[in-house]
């Protein structure tokens, strides 16, 4: 079987010899120097002032909201609307949060929402944020859903979790809102084994999330502002390592992971490579064919993605393929599907927040029902390629 997962990490061999090798000389193995600089490595790749390194993809959502709320840029009972075809901690965090999520279908053609869905929305809703899914390394047309919020005074913020170094219109995904989010989950495009990022170019936002990943503390913000922070709050020296300033919580990754991103940020390039050239081959045979609604990418510079999504014109030819992979090509829903599908968001949106009967993305439903995906790994052979066509043929 062809799996969707074939390694841990990129030459998964000489890395685990260096990881070896690092922990057995570290002196420190909590949230230190490698972190530090993994930091400064990443937020230079994404183009992007600052980095913020948490312990995974889905804590980086969490984090980003609770920041927000915390300098009261957002407020509880706000409305944010977010891409209906997404993975779960994109939106619980907002439930959790006090905020009112407010789910915005997506296109078919596109697999992300566009500036018309988006548009259909604020003609209803007063949305103070849009958290939008960069899907599987796709977008719409995310220039004009960027004029809209600029337009509206919409908070726009990307979970780029599944787009790391996908380009569209010479710029990088996770450049065009105020934040981004990032997963170095294994099987995502970089690894870390378990890991997430926050990119902006805000500082005080930068700040703010620092703290609220550790505790509420100020230890990982620069002098200038650890005194001010003091100053203003009158704290002495003895108790201003376990001052907590505002809400916050334990999201640290560790000098392993730090050392891992680092390592493995050497290979991006290369990875991105390979994975833009498999797609290619794949869509032409796959996005061709009269069984599968084609996705659209000729928009897009570049399409990064760890996996390729697969949507059927018809039930019968979804469970057609569903045998055919059987034993051969590992597959998966899209992402976590329609939330509106989700249990979790029935029961607390629907039923505490009263919002019932008041949505329809009947295109994130199609592709909940009717769609998968499998790996699109840098280390996929000729022959893996060949044989992936082979099931997609003769339908």
């Amino acid at each position: 079987m062809i799996k969707l997962i074939k390694s841990t990490f990129y030459k998964e061999q000489d890395t685990k010899v260096q990881l070896t090798k690092f922990i057995s000389s570290a002196k420190q193995l909590s949230f230190g120097s490698e972190c530090e600089k993994f930091e400064k490595n990443f937020a230079k790749y994404q183009g992007r002032k600052y980095c913020v390194f948490l312990n995974s993809g889905s804590s980086a959502n969490l984090a980003l909201t609770q920041s927000l709320l915390n300098l009261g840029l957002l407020q509880k009972n706000d409305l944010v609307g977010f891409s209906a075809l997404t993975w779960a901690t994109n939106v619980m965090p907002l439930i959790q949060l006090g905020l009112k999520p407010i789910p915005i279908d997506i296109e078919l053609g596109t697999l992300n929402v566009s500036s018309q869905k988006l548009l259909k929305i604020v003609e209803k809703y007063s949305l103070k944020a849009l958290l939008i899914t960069n899907l599987l390394g796709f977008c719409d047309d995310l220039e004009k859903i960027k004029r809209i919020c600029a337009l509206k005074k919409i908070i726009l913020l990307e979970d780029n979790c599944e787009a790391l170094g996908t380009i569209y219109k010479g710029i990088k995904l996770g450049n065009f809102g105020l934040a981004s989010t990032f997963s170095f989950f294994v099987g995502h495009h970089m690894s870390t084994i378990e890991g997430g990022a926050i990119c902006t170019d805000d500082r005080e936002l930068a700040k703010m999330l620092k703290m609220v990943r550790a505790h509420g503390w100020d230890r990982h913000l620069e002098l200038s502002d650890r005194k001010t922070l003091k100053d203003k709050h009158g704290i002495k020296d003895f108790h201003a390592n376990y001052t907590f300033y505002d809400l916050a919580y334990n999201l640290r990754p560790t000098e392993v992971n730090g050392f891992l991103g680092n390592s493995q940020l050497k290979h991006m390039d290369e990875v991105i490579k390979n994975r833009q050239s498999n797609f290619t081959e794949l869509a032409n045979v796959i996005y061709n064919d009269k069984h599968f609604i084609p996705i659209k990418y000729n928009h897009i510079d570049l399409v990064s993605n760890f996996a390729f999504p697969v949507v059927c014109q018809s039930k019968d030819t979804y469970n057609k393929l569903i045998i055919k992979c059987r034993n051969k090509l590992e597959i998966r829903p899209i992402v976590g599907g329609n939330m509106l599908l989700q249990p979790f968001f029935k029961k607390y949106l629907l039923y505490y927040l009263g919002l019932e009967r008041l949505f329809d993305c009947p295109n994130a439903e199609l592709a909940h029902r009717q769609g998968f995906y499998f790996g699109n790994n840098p280390e996929l052979t000729n022959k893996e390629i060949k044989d992936i066509k082979s099931i997609f043929s003769n339908l």
